[in-house]
């Protein structure tokens, strides 16, 4: 009875531990992953990537909070340069990649890109990350204030609408 007692308690936290895997973004390899990498193929190159770069637990939790705490570090002191619209549109852009970027470590950035390019989101994402570029080139190679604070306008009017789609949708 102990015996099986224990086996179920292993049968548990396996359990437990692939919810965790699934909910921090770690993909639960199936059977057919499992023949895939015996066989030397791989489904594709996010696949692949997503294989080599394995972190754990520990590690991706870490990385989302070092790069949330810079992203939105990087916003809130964009607020400081606000008057020079070059200065202001490099940070609060910096800002806001680092924060986009801090959800690939927790959800992986497959599954991120695929959420990203869901048919839901699709608008909202190809205006937020067009609109970060327009500012970045705006202030790095145009030099012109008031086409960077533009670009910055867009871009915060882009990220509203990014965030009001993945939060309601």
């Amino acid at each position: 009875m102990e015996k099986m007692n224990q086996a179920f308690e292993k049968i548990r936290a396996n359990q437990a531990f692939e919810r965790v895997k699934m909910l921090v973004g770690m993909d639960v390899e199936d059977e057919q992953q499992q023949a895939a990498l015996e066989d030397g193929n791989s489904f594709s190159f996010m696949d692949d990537f997503n294989r080599r770069c394995t972190l754990t637990t520990k590690q991706r939790l870490y990385g989302f909070a070092i790069c949330l705490v810079s992203g939105v570090t990087f916003t809130l002191l964009s607020v400081l340069v606000f008057f020079n619209p070059i200065k202001f549109g490099i940070t609060f852009t910096f800002g806001n990649l680092l924060s986009l970027g801090s959800t690939a470590f927790l959800i992986g950035p497959k599954r991120q890109f695929t959420m990203m390019l869901d048919p839901v989101r699709i608008y909202a994402t190809a205006i937020y990350i067009a609109s970060m570029i327009i500012a970045l080139f705006c202030a790095f190679y145009v030099h012109n204030k008031l086409l960077t604070l533009l670009a910055i306008i867009l871009e915060f009017g882009a990220l509203i609408w990014f965030v009001e789609v993945l939060i309601f949708l």
